[in-house]
């Protein structure tokens, strides 16, 4: 996101505005059946032991967790194992952990204007935390467990999470037995979401009944393969209104699919005096302008914080939070207007900002709830607005270019490797075109996320290594070898000294999904044109970690040694009206050298949108500023960057490619 949080009181990973209290209830009577051989088993044991249908346990875990164990590490809401039992109290005892999005980005990115300076985070309420965030007690009364045993031990944790579902059924005094018709389960799973509204409790429980209706298999994390046979069930909707739970009003004019949990909490657009004001721009797009970017980042906050903030008059402003135990919903900025979250103005005019409650390192994952309603979300202003459902428009913070050389470096890298762009984009339900051939010339980034686990370091301590898990990222060396040095991102190290695996150092990877030009083979190990340089990574036809595909190329003009890269796409200076200030066409510090090739994700019009007042009074306020220079968007390195259409040639992918 855009600022420090407080290391002290790890309530900031926690505090979630939801209430839902759990009543222990004893156990049934005799000990505790022995673990199951394999994890599918043990959920049959569970919901045999606990008198909760299998179907209903398999899909609440699923929607929590895809049945993954996440090697005992806890979720972005302090949820821990398949079941996501939480542990607020836990992990807020845990050795405090540095805010990791440590860049010096101006969130607005606009050189017109003064740069914004950091806001202090707003103090962390120190109450206990909320029941719907310390469920691990109630599972342990319910179970005989301790607390450690249901963090870690998948077992142990299935169990609790039988036990609490059986325990919030019998609570709404329904039907209760292994047996039971799973339509009656409904107010429970509704519950087990943690909600604190009806609205984004029954968005939860109609999730999980929707993956019990189309059924699920997979492979965990751990290596246990997992079904849940396709069953269709009707549940009885009405066991919700037992909850008593708060309903949300919708007004006119929210911009969220009717099948999701969502509000509207405002930022505020207000001025300040001196001609200050804040938090977003005002803007009529899509007429005014056409909205080519979603940008996803994580909040590097808890939820109750990242409302604080974007409620700060004084402060920055995204479109959309999304809270990670139940995937709940708030809309701050109108699409039409512009939000201040990407650190680069040209990709802020042209975007919509999502913030998900979560960490882009610190050993959490973000909950599968929560990637669902995002993608939910997505895929209904992607479809609305006209914006391709692939990597070069769907981005990450940690994508966006610096505006000039001197903002590359404090640039933001969130989600992070661990957001699972691959899981993500399946749910997206996005079209891929896997048509080519090592002949084509093309390379999509498509590890396995489950296994590839790169060593990364610094997570929780700098210079420690990271609990391993499943990874978006490849890590991109200097020559085909594992021993080889990482490549050199020299904004990021200017003295041309390779990149780390720090968690937060990004300039020797490449993410699921991101598109890049083959520049050679050798055995095992394939090798991407990145950032003016090859750069390697382990590609065995065994366990592939990328795809082929074809596309557009962009190459220098013949004649031309070098060209310039661009992190913005603005008109030349005679486009600007009078009045109106000229924003340089200033290069970064890298170049494309003849020779090499780069993926072209879109082509794009020199634009400039005009914004610096709060009414609009400035001369040329609230209008595009466009000219003749025309752009192509390429994927240069990690980021998106952009080159003259005048510099280069565009090409079909297969042409002059490496065999």
């Amino acid at each position: 996101m855009h600022r420090p949080t407080l290391s002290a009181g790890r309530l900031a990973l926690l505090a979630a505005a939801v209430v839902a209290a759990s009543t222990a209830i004893p156990p049934p009577a005799g000990a505790a059946a022995a673990p199951a051989p394999d994890r599918q088993q043990q959920y049959a044991a569970a919901a045999t032991e606990y008198g909760v249908p299998t179907t209903v346990l398999l899909g609440v875990s699923y929607l929590e967790s895809r049945w993954d164990s996440n090697a005992g590490t806890p979720s972005t809401s302090g949820g821990y194992g398949p079941m996501h039992l939480t542990d607020a109290r836990h992990v807020a005892a845990l050795p405090a952990r540095g805010h990791h999005d440590t860049g010096t980005e101006d969130p607005r990115g606009d050189d017109s204007r003064p740069a914004l300076a950091p806001a202090t985070p707003p103090a962390e309420d120190p109450a206990p935390p909320p029941a719907a965030l310390q469920t691990v007690d109630a599972a342990a009364a319910l179970t005989g467990a301790a607390p450690e045993s249901l963090r870690t031990d998948p077992n142990a944790n299935i169990r609790g999470g039988a036990a609490l579902l059986a325990s919030y059924q019998r609570e709404l005094g329904a039907p209760v037995g292994a047996g039971t018709d799973p339509a009656t389960w409904y107010g429970a799973v509704a519950r087990y979401a943690g909600a604190d509204s009806a609205d984004a409790a029954a968005a939860f429980a109609d999730e999980v009944f929707t993956t019990i209706s189309a059924g699920e298999t997979r492979v965990t994390d751990d290596g246990q393969r997992i079904t849940l046979p396709a069953s269709a069930v009707r549940p009885e909707r009405s066991w919700l209104d037992r909850l008593g739970l708060r309903r949300l009003a919708r007004p006119d004019g929210l911009e969220c699919p009717r099948t999701i949990s969502c509000e509207w909490i405002p930022a505020p657009y207000q001025a300040f005096g001196d001609g200050d004001y804040g938090n977003h721009d005002l803007s009529d797009r899509p007429a005014r302008q056409k909205i080519e970017y979603i940008v996803i980042h994580d909040t590097e906050a808890s939820w109750a914080t990242t409302l604080k903030l974007v409620q700060d008059p004084t402060y920055v402003s995204w479109h959309y939070s999304l809270r990670s135990v139940d995937g709940h919903i708030a809309q701050h900025v109108k699409t039409k207007d512009v939000g201040w979250h990407a650190g680069n103005w040209y990709v802020n005019a042209k975007s919509i900002g999502l913030e998900h409650e979560g960490f882009a390192a610190q050993g959490t994952w973000y909950t599968e709830a929560m990637y669902r309603t995002s993608a939910k979300l997505v895929r209904h202003l992607a479809l609305r607005l006209g914006i391709p459902l692939d990597r070069q428009h769907i981005i990450g913070h940690d994508n966006v270019p610096g505006t000039v050389a001197s903002t590359v470096r404090g640039m933001h890298w969130d989600p992070g490797p661990y957001w699972d762009w691959t899981h993500y984009f399946d749910l997206l339900h996005a079209p891929r075109l896997d048509t080519g051939t090592p002949a084509t010339g093309l390379v999509r980034i498509d590890p396995n996320y489950a296994t590839n686990q790169p060593a990364f370091i610094g997570c929780v301590t700098p210079g420690v290594p990271c609990t391993p898990r499943g990874s978006s990222s490849v890590v991109l060396r200097a020559a085909p070898s594992a021993d080889a040095p990482l490549v050199n991102d020299i904004a990021l190290r200017p003295d041309g000294t390779p990149n780390t695996m720090e968690v937060s150092d990004h300039g020797a990877r490449a993410s699921a999904g991101q598109t890049y030009a083959l520049a050679g083979r050798q055995g095992d190990w394939t090798a991407i044109w990145y950032l003016g340089q090859k750069a390697w990574f382990r590609n065995p036809a065994s366990a592939p970690t990328a795809s082929w595909t074809v596309g557009v190329v962009a190459v220098p003009k013949p004649g031309r040694a070098t060209i310039p890269v661009y992190g913005r796409a603005y008109p030349e200076e005679a486009a600007y009206p009078e009045g109106v200030p000229y924003q340089t066409i200033s290069p970064l510090q890298y170049t494309l050298a003849a020779g090499q090739r780069y993926s072209v994700g879109a082509v794009l019009a020199g634009e400039y949108y005009r914004a610096s007042t709060f009414d609009g009074s400035s001369p040329g306020d609230w209008t595009v500023i466009r000219g003749k220079n025309r752009y192509a968007q390429i994927q240069f390195g990690h980021r998106i960057m952009y080159v003259n259409l005048d510099d280069v040639q565009l090409l079909p992918s297969p042409i002059g490619a490496p065999r």
